[in-house]
């Protein structure tokens, strides 16, 4: 009779189990959505970057160049700045908290080797 009374007062165990780590899988899934974001907004930012590049050594204006090989969804989220033989794309990533988005902005540059 005693193991009856034990099984008993483990009835739901695995509910409160399973709604305890609800949060903490939600927490490391955005997590690792962050972490994408960060790594796709470099990858943007460097493909830009050397877009700028190859506009500055064709004589056209870099950051159009910059500009045109970004999404249309980062373009409000990118800075680009050109000198003499180099551009450089700042961009921040997607992200629910504009701290986070911030925080993680990335950078990539480019140099243009004139003649």
């Amino acid at each position: 009779m005693s193991g009856a009374v034990g099984r008993r007062g483990e009835r739901g165990q695995a509910s409160v189990e399973l709604i305890a780590a609800v949060p903490v899988v939600l927490l490391v899934g955005l997590v690792a959505l962050q972490l994408l974001a960060v790594g796709y907004a470099a990858v943007l930012a460097g493909n830009a970057a050397e877009a700028g590049a190859l506009a500055l050594a064709a004589g056209g204006e870099p950051q159009e160049g910059a500009r045109a090989a970004l999404p249309g969804w980062s373009h409000a989220r990118a800075r680009v700045s050109a000198d003499a033989d180099s551009v450089r794309v700042r961009l921040r990533p997607p992200s629910p908290l504009p701290a986070v988005s911030r925080r993680f902005e990335v950078t990539a540059d480019a140099a243009v080797a004139l003649p």
